[in-house]
């Protein structure tokens, strides 16, 4: 009778196999009766807080692999740190204005937006963004996370928007806010105004053009039939040609070519004339830029002047040092032309066309429209050299089309006006990784001046009225306020429903000329405003968090997106950064380091795969990437991620089985009596624990996940377990031994599940609930083990150690004796050592090697005995693998002659023979 594996093995119904695509969805309907989000925040009540705010996903779409691993490390740290103590509520959030949504309605062919107002329009899209957010919430809770999914908060929610607009209103306030007319990053695909976040750079094959401009006034400086020579990759802005800029600094050559003569920068006078094919050229005389301010030009086809500026954004990295400016397009442009005095001009309408400002090219889109002006410019001789270039060009993020510089009114936050106070709040934060700090630092040392104001239908309008009489603009606290107010009760639709009175304070009228009539601002806010507010729309106005946050966590993307624009609404309206933290995290590549692409058809769904492997494996995925880089995904990859659950999953079943006769109350055994195998593998686990929750603190997962596998992988199942299993399995039940392996074993499983439930909040959950004596319905509320360290001995660690590296030759010789059949199992081995003096005295500190080695006798030599031939040779020891004497014990396995000593249980050894009979006596 195999009496100790039978008791052992079958004392828990903890199952081998995981089964998480079935036992999962029973796991989180059990969660949900029992309202696990509400426990925990109960459990934590009056801790200090640690807030992760959550950046929202967009809603409008099935999520996708980055969905799935931002949120699982969310998760994974809000778990953590409740098991840390703190009180960490979880509030996901979701963005649901914005162009996407308006193109989703205008393409599913159900509505014809020409035949309906724009609050009717507004009421599909708002429709068509909570359809997506219910979707989206049932996967992100099929992984697993953990959150107030019952309020979450939603850029539509009357109460955001009413936040949002009091944001608007105080940066308003403070000056911040202003309506100029400036370039700006214009699609004509969307049709819309976009701020810099909205770009992205793909590379683009544009014409590549050399021109000259005929003096019309040289100032005494230049010859009257000289010609300036710009380079241009836009062609499509000359006609907006208002001016030429030169560098002060520059030496200006002009040049003789064919009798003709040129001017253009002497440091790029050779590149120059290669391209252009001048194979003969003349330098006449050199001048400064600085002499060449004020000349004038002939613009090359319209009957209008072409003024030489003078200005330090002028390089010589490409074309001529000589540049064309078209204030209305560009803005190096827009400043020179500005402090010039010589206009704006901006003859392309919404839709990209040329307007009637553009005589000749009226109604051309403007691609177009630059090639009739290459040809227009071949025709009367100003064309030099007309190439091709491919470079990185902006293009709309959305439509994925280029977008062009675009002079327009539009409403914009100073960005000067709080610069450095954004630069100095930038440097409190704590920043992983730590070139994060530079990446915000530069982005908004550099940016511009943030373009607010979309042309759109579907978003917040901008709270600002204008007197129908005198066109001064209105907003001010009272009238921020009322709308405030008014959105907060009826949502921002009211904009768009309510006529100007209704929607301005009784008695309103203009401070510049008294009259009481005005008309309401068209224009929406940019997305990026609506999600930068939300600090204040739910840091501030939920009572379950704080302000600022602990922590934002996003894609290494939101540099430019939503840390910005936060840092910006947050240093605006309150002094400061709204987060204290930014982690930020790679893109995932598939399993060739390709990014996701549909057409490629190499993307992951991660629904599917929790469908398949379970939400747990996508999980430990997460946890064992460098997600702070980009990183790889592919099935190969979550099959190996799945062998080392299953390893993780054998270990705590292991663990679990063998606590039968255990009662954690009475039976465990104290540190200071554990023996020293005992206490070596209690040691390793608390080093173990120890640096898991730094590596937990520091962010640092695949630490975690490597730490943990390691642990669970070897310095458990290859070493410890297998060496006490004989003690489990044929010892007596309340043997002392078998108590003090028992104390360490259940240490251990209670250490490991709660340091995988952050990851594994499944299987930890699972595990927990056959742990005897936790006293916790879920693990979920426990709080983080704690490492021992006062009763750590390093010189016992040190001893073990060099034990292990033993044993790993005496396992390599024991694996050749089993290939060269000299023996079948370990357990029919008897094994002769022959060490060196410093091994001999390490072996002999120890006691029962046959069980450390798991054969059934061992024989250390005497140093200088001789050594047989064919002795396995390791660094400090011959190794002999011989066949033990005796007979296989049938209940323990162990070869002995001790076996057939009983009559009553010939076939069993005489440890064996005692356990039995004590167990039919008891």
């Amino acid at each position: 009778m195999d009496y100790g594996k039978t008791l052992n093995l079958l004392q828990t119904e903890f199952p081998m196999r995981g089964n998480l695509p079935q036992a999962e969805p029973k796991i989180q309907e059990r969660w949900e009766a029992d309202d696990i989000y509400a426990q925990v925040e109960e459990s934590r009540k009056g801790r200090n807080k640690f807030v992760l705010h959550d950046g929202p996903p967009y809603a409008n779409g099935d999520i996708h692999i980055g969905h799935a691993l931002n949120k699982v490390l969310k998760d994974i740290i809000v778990r953590f740190k409740t098991l840390q103590g703190y009180d960490a509520p979880y509030v996901p959030g979701w963005d649901t204005h914005g162009l996407p949504i308006e193109q989703a309605i205008t393409n599913s062919g159900k509505v014809d937006r020409k035949k309906m107002s724009v609050s009717e329009f507004r009421k599909y899209c708002e429709e068509y963004a909570l359809q997506w957010v219910e979707k989206q919430k049932g996967q992100f809770k099929r992984l697993g996370i953990r959150g107030d999914w019952n309020n979450p908060y939603i850029t539509l929610q009357p109460q955001y928007e009413a936040q949002q607009i009091r944001v608007f209103g105080k940066m308003v306030q403070k000056g911040y806010i202003y309506k100029g007319l400036k370039p700006v990053y214009w699609s004509p695909s969307s049709e819309s105004a976009l701020a810099e976040a909205e770009i992205e750079y793909k590379e683009k094959t544009s014409s590549s053009i050399y021109v000259a401009f005929p003096v019309k006034d040289g100032k005494g400086k230049l010859p009257q039939d000289a010609a300036i020579v710009i380079w241009t990759t836009t062609p499509w802005t000359l006609p907006a040609n208002l001016g030429i800029s030169v560098h002060p600094e520059f030496d200006y050559a002009v040049v003789q070519v064919n009798g003709k003569k040129y001017v253009l920068a002497q440091g790029l006078l050779e590149t120059a004339a290669k391209e252009m094919g001048w194979t003969d050229f003349e330098v006449l005389s050199t001048i400064k830029g600085s002499e060449l301010e004020y000349v004038t030009c002939q613009h090359p086809f319209y009957d209008r002047e072409s003024l030489v500026m003078t200005g330090e954004h002028v390089t010589l990295e490409a074309g001529t040092g000589c540049v064309h400016t078209a204030p209305g397009h560009g803005e190096d442009d827009f400043i020179i032309g500005q402090r010039y005095h010589i206009g704006v001009l901006c003859p392309v309408d919404d839709q990209g066309h040329f307007t009637a400002e553009a005589p000749g090219f009226e109604g051309l889109f403007y691609e177009k429209g630059g090639k009739l002006v290459m040809e227009k410019l071949q025709e009367i001789g100003l064309l030099l050299h007309a190439g091709e270039i491919k470079h990185q060009y902006a293009h709309d993020w959305r439509t994925k089309k280029p977008v062009i510089y675009r002079a327009t009114e539009q409403w914009f936050a100073s960005i000067d006006k709080f610069r450095n106070e954004m630069l100095e709040e930038i440097k409190k934060v704590n920043w992983t990784p730590t070139w994060g700090e530079v990446r915000l630092h530069n982005m908004i040392a550099e940016r511009g001046d943030w373009c607010i104001s979309r042309q759109r239908a579907w978003g917040v309008p901008i709270p600002i009225f204008y007197c129908r009489s005198c066109n001064e603009p209105l907003v001010n606290e009272q009238t921020i306020e009322h709308v405030a107010q008014l959105f907060a009760q009826e949502g921002s639709n009211a904009w768009f429903i309510k006529d100007e009175k209704e929607l301005l304070p009784h008695g309103t009228t203009c401070a510049k000329c008294g009259h009481g009539d005005f008309r309401k601002e068209t224009d929406i806010m940019d997305v990026w405003f609506d999600s930068g507010s939300s600090h204040a729309g739910v840091l501030e106005a939920r009572s379950d968090l704080q302000w600022p946050a602990d922590l934002y966590l996003e894609g290494s993307d939101q540099y430019r997106g939503w840390f910005n624009s936060s840092l910006i609404t947050g240093v605006a309206t309150k002094g400061q950064a709204p987060y204290k933290g930014i982690l930020s995290h790679g893109f995932t590549l598939d399993g060739e380091g390709r990014k996701m692409s549909k057409s490629i058809g190499n993307t992951i769904d991660p629904t599917q795969v929790a469908g398949k492997l379970g939400a747990d494996i996508l999980r430990l995925w997460v946890s064992s990437v460098d997600y702070q880089s980009d990183h790889r995904i592919s099935d190969n990859i979550l099959n190996q991620t799945t062998e080392v659950y299953r390893k993780i999953r054998n270990t705590l079943r292991f663990l679990l089985g063998n606590l039968s006769h255990f009662n954690p109350a009475t039976d465990r055994v104290a540190v200071e009596n554990l023996s020293e195998l005992d206490r070596y593998a209690w040691i390793r686990l608390n080093r173990m624990v120890e640096k898991v929750i730094k590596a937990y603190d520091n962010y640092e997962f695949h630490v975690v996940y490597q730490s943990i596998h390691h642990f669970c992988a070897v310095e458990m199942s290859s070493f410890y377990l297998d060496v006490i299993k004989d003690r489990l399995y044929a010892g007596a039940p309340h043997d002392a031994a078998r108590k003090a392996s028992q104390t360490v074993l259940y240490d251990a499983l209670i250490a490991i599940t709660k340091l995988i439930s952050p990851i594994l909040p499944h299987t930890a959950d699972e595990v927990w609930r056959y742990i005897p004596g936790v006293g916790l319905s879920t693990v979920q509320i426990a709080e983080l083990p704690e490492a021992a360290a006062h009763l750590y001995n390093e010189e016992l660690e040190q001893k073990w150690d060099s034990f292990l590296d033993v044993r790993d030759e005496v396992l390599k010789a024991l694996e050749e004796a089993r290939k060269d059949k000299v023996i079948g199992n370990s357990l029919s081995a008897a094994v002769h050592l022959y060490p060196s003096e410093r091994l001999y005295s390490l072996l002999g500190q120890f006691e029962q090697l046959d069980q450390l080695f798991i054969v059934s006798a061992v024989e250390v030599h005497q140093p200088g005995t001789q050594v047989p031939d064919g002795a396995f040779q390791s660094k400090e020891a011959a190794i002999v693998v011989a066949v033990a004497e005796g007979e296989k014990c049938e209940r323990c396995w162990i070869v002995t002659p001790e076996v057939g000593q009983s009559k009553e249980h010939p076939t069993l050894c005489v440890r064996c023979n005692d356990v039995v009979t004590a167990h039919y006596h008891e």
